[in-house]
């Protein structure tokens, strides 16, 4: 990782082009074309990254892949190269050389949708097809938003190129390099959320937040093989699990989510990319997990973490085929159509593996709500899914002011009790948000693992109890709030009182002598 002198650079960077180029273009709308310029930067200095270094091998070390012309790449290269990386880019067509020709291009929009055409068409027919396809779909490099005419268009679109391609990423591209282009990618998504209120936090879950349900999500398993979001948005906490499980343990895992929305699902796969997780180790799907479920066949998984939307609509019992899904048949009742927040947790207690650990960021209502929720609640608990309910502090979600919580779901558990954790005092203030600090995350993840009683803090509950309450899970029903009012002195405060009583009346006595004696 790029030290943070160098990470601060960086941030003042993509600060500066997002306000030297913002026009009419803004908010999420720019930040495709950010995101996407620094994404074919990335695959095409990538790409010739790992063509330089297959020719040093081969005792050609000063090879130098953007020199060369398209009519003499090997065709059998080609292939060995798609099949390595996942697409193919000629050389013509490599961020370098377009960017270097931009300001003499007339047709530049042209040469660029043609380009972003033939990287996403090198992958046709290929194990990598379903990973490249549509990632360049949110680029329109023919919009009026960009310019009212084709200069003017043109004339953002090299600015941006120049820009995007003046950007200081480190050194070497295998090192310091991989973290720098995540490191960018999470600050625009973290600067773009931030600005657009709730239509940003929808797609971007705080790191630190996206941390502790990854640290969580693998305390059952020595070996993580295969994560799950289902409802992954710009794919922000499965990517986690590379920083919690270290670079050597996340090579080995295989990444598996789904999201509803077009343009998240393509930031969602650019994201994997960015942080260079080879197209064969994630399988991200398009589609409404509630009612299209893509990863019926590839569950079980030992992890599963999410922050599906809130008290979104759904089908539910509209449907009558729904009820009927393994997946919510269980519980014998649906989630309710307007508040869709247990369909998805039992959409991920069916996908969990028997020894797995999901972390789910839930909206409180689902906690004790009655109804249809409160039966869902009851069959979980009942069947002892419930490990541990975390109430986290307000505010810390981009959009969402309210105290959000993480409900904590395992089919193997050592007791019969849901571990209640009051964490809604642990944050520090940051502008006009609350953030999660280090030390507020081991705090947290600490007690969680501890799973005892302390006071003011955490509560082991028995299901028997819970059940009794109605099947309520907020934590404030068990976690007694301190007292941090300041204790008063009865004694002394009566003391003080009959004194001043004494003072007034000495006091009165001496008014009344004094008009006493002007009467006379």
């Amino acid at each position: 990782m790029a030290n943070l002198n160098e990470r601060a650079e960086l941030h003042k960077t993509i600060w500066q082009i997002a306000n030297d180029l913002r026009g009419s273009v803004d908010g999420w709308d720019f930040k495709n074309y950010v995101l996407g310029f620094l994404f074919y930067r990335f695959i095409s200095e990538d790409l010739a990254a790992h063509l330089k270094a297959f020719e040093a091998e081969a005792g050609n070390p000063d090879f130098d892949y953007a020199t060369i012309s398209d009519e003499d790449v090997d065709d059998d290269a080609r292939s060995q190269t798609i099949s390595e990386k996942g697409y193919f880019i000629y050389p013509s067509e490599l961020f370098r050389n377009v960017a270097a020709r931009a300001e003499t291009d007339d047709n530049l929009n042209e040469t660029r949708a043609r380009i972003f055409k033939n990287i996403e068409g090198s992958a046709m027919g290929t194990d990598s097809e379903s990973d490249m396809k549509g990632l360049f779909s949110d680029i329109d490099v023919n919009s009026p938003k960009l310019g009212a005419t084709v200069s003017k268009r043109n004339e953002t679109l090299t600015k941006l190129l120049q820009k995007i391609g003046g950007m200081n990423l480190g050194g070497d591209l295998q090192d310091a390099r991989i973290d720098a282009f995540g490191d960018a990618y999470e600050f625009l998504m973290t600067m773009y959320a931030s600005n657009a209120g709730k239509s940003g936090g929808e797609f971007f879950t705080p790191q630190e937040v996206a941390e502790l349900l990854a640290r969580i999500a693998c305390t059952s398993k020595a070996r993580i093989g295969r994560v799950y979001d289902p409802a992954c948005g710009s794919g922000s906490l499965l990517l986690k699990f590379v920083k919690v499980l270290g670079p050597e343990k996340a090579s080995q895992v295989l990444f598996f989510g789904q999201e509803v929305n077009i343009t998240t699902y393509n930031l969602c796969r650019i994201n994997m990319f960015l942080h260079h997780v080879p197209f064969d180790k994630f399988d991200i799907r398009l589609g409404d997990t509630l009612i299209e479920p893509k990863h019926l066949e590839d569950q079980p998984f030992d992890a599963i973490v999410s922050n599906p939307p809130y008290s979104t609509h759904w089908a539910g019992d509209s449907n009558p085929l729904l009820i009927n899904d393994d997946r919510y048949s269980p519980a014998g009742v649906l989630a309710p159509k307007t508040k869709a927040d247990l369909a998805f947790t039992m959409h991920i207690l069916h996908h969990l593996a028997t020894t797995g650990t999901a972390a789910i960021v839930e909206f409180p209502g689902v906690l004790y709500r009655g109804g249809a929720e409160q039966k869902i609640r009851q069959y979980l608990i009942e069947n002892n899914y419930v490990d541990c309910v975390i109430q986290l502090p307000a505010n810390l979600f981009f959009g969402v002011g309210i105290a959000t919580c993480i409900i904590v779901l395992k089919k193997s558990k050592a007791d019969n009790c849901v571990l209640f954790i009051d964490a809604s005092a642990e944050c520090v203030k940051e502008g006009n948000k609350n953030k999660l600090t280090a030390a507020n995350i081991d705090t947290i993840f600490n007690t969680y693992l501890g799973r005892a009683d302390v006071d003011y803090k955490s509560r082991l509950v028995n299901n028997r109890d819970i059940l009794a309450n109605d099947s309520n899970l907020s934590v404030s029903s068990y976690v007694e709030q301190e007292d941090t009012r300041e204790v008063i002195d009865i004694e002394a405060v009566n003391a003080r009182l009959q004194t001043l009583i004494a003072e007034g009346n000495e006091l009165n006595e001496k008014i009344e002598a004094i008009i006493k004696e002007l009467g006379e």
